[in-house]
């Protein structure tokens, strides 16, 4: 499969050293199989049980495994071995979406969703890999993966709180197609700039946070957090297992002794009633309210609720009602093998906060330090994006991700209708892949009538963007137009690898649309648009390609070899 030229750059790493980093990411261990012997034999084994077996290792620290068995869970064929540190991970939750539809422009030429600022998929997908597992398809959000990454996109200039940038080139997996990018960039603000915070840390310290996944890099993480505090700033700290109990009260951010000490006390075990720890948290954040100010409640857990209210719909409505009263939810995930990320993510949501997925400290510092001014104040809410493509110059489009965040034509102008949240800093990054007029597209031509009619006046225009939001403090929404005007250029370097994340992201779900563009032209396309790749997650992504390259490769040959976690 060739690449437009324009999208193109000679790979600057050798197959040796891709395998290489490939095997270090799926954790390969040098210990032979004869090592360990088959768990004896087993019968059927109930949903969620925990069965126990001996083996022999080379290792005699370690003499006893645990399996956690789910549906489906079978015994190991006689003369294989359970590999070390085996875990089932059938019990992680995720919603699984169809990909968005192709549009005819001359039936349907608008396009409406809610802005979204969640990062937590690709965090999420990243540890998959690292763990030496493709993930699941509902593990992958496209517009998440997109979106965890910075991109320079033009600042307001004219007393909004975003500034809007849109961009078109070739698609580099069709060359019938374009991909059309809007960028949305809210002005940065200094942590010490920001207004005063009342934060709740709720912490989920029941028994399945009990590994150093969950709590253990929890209280890390908030000690991060704790670093950033300032004196006008209130911190309490609540925690839920069987029961939930306030750990601390209402504390000066001056107090950062008190609030560590607080925090270094934590321990796990127990259920989880994650529903009465909400409600608590929300009580505390009531309580220590400050007008004006930032009342967030910051929810770490691997959202495994399991004890009271546990179903999905009264979780996402109790944070719906909670978010009137002036207090907003952010969700913090943790944890592996039960992780319900479904719950997470649309917690964040219904709760008018942002979700992020936590795999390690520098994830916890990127989120709680680096980006803490995106994370905790709003500039923006209820950002709804709308566009309208002229047949002129579109026949056919599809969105590229953002699935759940689809919304009616009609919802666009209905201040009633909530929409995604903006913070200090952020950036929100939408494509579209679009067929211009007289190319071949996906859908058959129709038989009767015009699929698309000349707008007279309006050639020039690709589309038309609307943005509609309201500021912070509420009030009627107000609203920014701009007509997509710019000829197609060669692709900036910011996306070429918007392009090369996109393509990943539809390549580690069924990949109809990307054809015949492999794994190893997405490396190739994002390891040629680094540009200033500040922080290295531009370079950390090409490793990830890679990885999932040596995995699919081992999927291919050995189906079962990455249902397995081998730490």
């Amino acid at each position: 499969m060739l690449l437009p030229l324009h999208f193109l750059r000679p790979a600057a790493q050798g197959f040796a050293t891709g395998l290489l980093l490939a095997m270090a990411g799926c954790g390969v261990s040098s210990k032979p199989e004869s090592a360990a012997v088959p768990p004896p034999a087993q019968t059927e084994l109930k949903t969620e049980a925990l069965v126990e077996y001996e083996a022999p290792m080379a290792d005699a620290a370690m003499a006893k495994r645990s399996v956690r068995a789910t549906p489906g869970f079978a015994p190991m064929p006689a003369g294989e071995t359970y590999p070390q540190g085996y875990r089932d991970e059938q019990r992680e939750q995720y919603q699984a979406l169809a990909d968005n539809p192709i549009h005819s422009v001359a039936e349907a030429p608008v396009s409406t969703f809610s802005a979204d600022v969640d990062t937590g998929a690709y965090a999420n997908v990243r540890r998959l890999l690292n763990q030496g597992r493709l993930p699941p398809e509902g593990a992958v959000r496209l517009e998440e993966m997109v979106n965890y990454f910075p991109y320079d996109y033009a600042l307001p200039t004219d007393g909004s709180p975003f500034g809007v940038t849109t961009e078109l080139a070739e698609s580099p997996w069709n060359p019938h197609t374009r991909l059309l990018r809007i960028g949305i960039k809210a002005s940065d603000r200094a942590v010490a700039e920001l207004a005063p915070a009342n934060l709740v840390f709720l912490v989920d310290v029941s028994g399945s946070m009990d590994r150093r996944e969950g709590l253990p890099l929890v209280k890390s993480t908030l000690k991060l957090l704790v670093d950033q505090l300032r004196e006008q700033d209130r911190v309490s700290l609540v925690v839920y297992a069987g029961e939930s109990r306030v750990v601390l009260e209402p504390t000066s951010g001056r107090e950062k002794a008190k609030i560590r000490t607080a925090i270094d006390q934590l321990s796990a075990g127990g259920s989880t009633a994650g529903a009465s720890g909400i409600e608590l948290a929300y009580q505390m954040a009531q309580q220590a309210f400050i007008p004006k100010g930032i009342n967030r409640v910051l929810l770490a857990t691997d959202g495994d609720f399991n004890v009271g209210i546990s179903d999905f719909d009264s979780l996402k409505q109790m944070a719906v009602d909670k978010r009137k009263t002036g207090v907003s939810l952010t969700t913090l995930g943790f944890g592996v093998d039960n992780y319900n990320e479904h719950l997470m993510e649309q917690l964040a949501d219904a709760g008018d906060g942002n979700y992020a997925y936590i795999d390690n400290l520098r994830e916890a510092r990127k989120v709680l330090v680096d980006q803490l001014g995106s994370t905790l104040e709003v500039v923006a809410k209820n950002v709804k994006l709308q566009v309208e493509f002229n047949p002129a110059q579109v026949s056919e489009y599809r969105l590229l991700g953002y699935e759940n965040r689809a919304l009616k034509r009609e919802d666009f102008s209905n201040d009633k209708v909530d929409a995604g949240e903006i913070g200090a800093g952020h950036t929100v990054t939408a494509l579209y892949e679009i067929v211009p007029t007289g190319e071949k597209g996906w859908l058959e031509p129709l038989r009767y009538g015009k699929r698309g009619a000349v707008v007279s006046g309006k050639n020039g225009e690709w589309a038309m963007l609307r943005v509609r939001y309201q500021l912070p403090e509420g009030g009627n929404s107000r609203l920014i137009e701009r007509p997509i005007t710019d000829s197609v250029k060669p692709a900036s370097d910011d996306l070429r690898f918007a392009a090369a994340v996109a393509a990943f992201s539809q390549q580690l779900k069924d990949g109809r649309y990307t054809g015949e563009f492999s794994l190893k032209d997405t490396e190739t396309l994002a390891r040629g648009a680094r540009g200033d790749d500040r922080f290295g997650l531009r370079s950390e992504f090409v490793q990830l390609v890679e990885l999932a390259q040596s995995l699919r490769s081992t999927t291919a040959s050995n189906p079962t070899a990455t249902e397995r976690r081998i730490e």
